[in-house]
């Protein structure tokens, strides 16, 4: 007799699952409390769903922020290869971008989710919708009486469904509008499994400066950013300058990265923000963190000075303001500006000092601009909330789980998949390949026990 399986979650990691599982010969249903399977996969990559990233498996793990170890099994089973030539298989043709990342052909997320209900449909696997679960339903084990084992699952309505195992991808907390509220977390640890504390990941950052609000939708394309742990609020004994570079005494940084960030109403947001974001804890440390931005990431901080010396000498008589435009885009030099004649003149009036010739500056002053072109300090107070977060951080500690199989150590039958898991990557399709792999780890697991 074929075994029961029975998943909650129609997202990626549940429906990935439910496939692999059926394919295995097991009889499978699907629950979800929403009103489409899937829901989450429609808004991902703003509807175009970067699926996955179209790499090796071993050049896949130095992009996941926790626990990459966990992941080996699931990920050397289905790698991102597999997924492309599964939806090419069941009619979604996919393509690949800059930074590897893969898209349907058509650029429409619907596709994704098609290929994977179709292919349940051609197994005959049911997606029940508007279907909550109220509890995963657990026995004793009399083959070990130091685990439960599960028997089935009862749902709000107080339908029970008989199940030999228990597929559990529910999601996280990141965009609780599409039905990730946090369900999975109680229900694993309704079953006893640990859950680790929940946060906001890929997520935007919020500042404590009003100089980055006042640029609120100015994109920067290839800067660099630097992010360091503060111990309390800045000073002079907490950053001491070199060369009028203000960096954090015998530390590591926390993130360092490449590419493009936006400034918004809040702070800052874009895709080198985003990534940064995978780096922070709060909880673990609430004094914040110092964001150093990186204007001109190809030019060392002297090749910088040379230029600045070329633009000055090329108009002296023309105002700090206008001179250092050639150097940013124009709304960004006059902050610039600012915070330059800030540093150097404290005691002065900025709007006045940033009109001033830019001959009047001298030498000192001059490597002074470069180290702040070059180092633009930001303090990182929060992160955006969870309507906001791609992911979530934390969820069932990987130490509950078998990563051979996705089974729960301390129940036999019960499998997580997906966000559910203390799992998250960067961005660029290496979170939904995680959810892929793992769900197709515990259906192909679940089927075969």
């Amino acid at each position: 007799m074929s075994r029961k399986i029975a998943v909650i979650g129609a997202g990626a990691a549940g429906l990935m699952a439910a496939c692999a599982a059926a394919d295995a010969g097991a009889e499978v249903i699907v629950l979800d409390k929403n009103e489409k399977a899937g829901k989450k996969i429609y808004i991902t990559g703003k509807g175009r769903c970067n699926f996955t990233n179209a790499c090796e498996p071993e050049e896949f793990f130095p992009h996941v922020f926790r626990n990459p170890k966990f992941l080996y099994s699931a990920i050397y089973d289905f790698p991102p290869s597999s997924m492309i030539a599964f939806l090419e298989e069941n009619g979604c043709a996919a393509k690949v971008e800059r930074g590897r990342r893969a898209f349907p052909v058509s650029d429409h997320a619907s596709d994704v989710t098609r290929a994977l209900t179709e292919h349940l449909k051609k197994h005959h696997v049911p997606i029940k919708l508007h279907a909550e679960v109220k509890e995963i339903l657990l026995a004793e084990d009399p083959d070990d009486p130091e685990r439960k084992k599960v028997r089935g699952l009862l749902l709000t309505d107080g339908t029970k469904i008989p199940a030999d195992a228990v597929i559990l991808a529910a999601g996280g907390l990141s965009y609780p509008s599409t039905g990730s509220t946090g369900d999975g977390y109680r229900m694993a640890e309704e079953a006893g499994l640990a859950v680790n504390p929940a946060s906001p990941s890929l997520v935007p950052l919020v500042c404590e400066e009003t100089w980055p609000l006042a640029l609120q939708g100015l994109s920067l394309k290839n800067v660099a950013v630097t992010l360091w742990e503060r111990e309390g609020k800045f000073n002079k004994e907490e950053t001491p300058k070199e060369g009028g570079r203000k960096k954090a005494k015998k530390k590591k940084p926390v993130y360092q990265g490449f590419g493009e960030m936006m400034f918004t109403h809040f702070g800052l947001t874009g895709p080198l923000i985003l990534t940064a974001s995978g780096h922070v804890d709060f909880a673990s440390h609430p004094a914040g963190y110092r964001l150093d931005l990186d204007c001109k990431p190809a030019l060392t901080e002297e090749e910088l000075y040379d230029r600045i010396q070329r633009e000055f000498a090329a108009a002296p008589d023309r105002a700090l303001v206008h001179a250092i435009r050639p150097l940013f885009p124009e709304r960004l030099a006059e902050q610039a500006a600012l915070l330059f004649v800030q540093r150097i003149r404290p005691e002065a009036d900025p709007e006045e000092e940033i009109r001033k010739r830019a001959i009047t500056f001298n030498e000192k002053e001059r490597r002074e601009l470069a180290a702040l072109i070059k180092c633009i300090p930001i303090t990182i107070t929060g992160t955006r909330g969870f309507p906001e977060a791609i992911i979530t951080k934390g969820g069932i500690s990987v130490k509950e789980i078998d990563p051979s199989t996705m089974e729960a150590k301390k129940v036999r039958g019960l499998y997580a998949a997906g966000e559910v898991l203390d799992v998250d990557a960067a961005t660029g399709g290496y979170n939904l390949q995680i959810a892929w792999s793992t769900g197709h780890l515990a259906g192909v697991s679940a089927a075969e026990e």
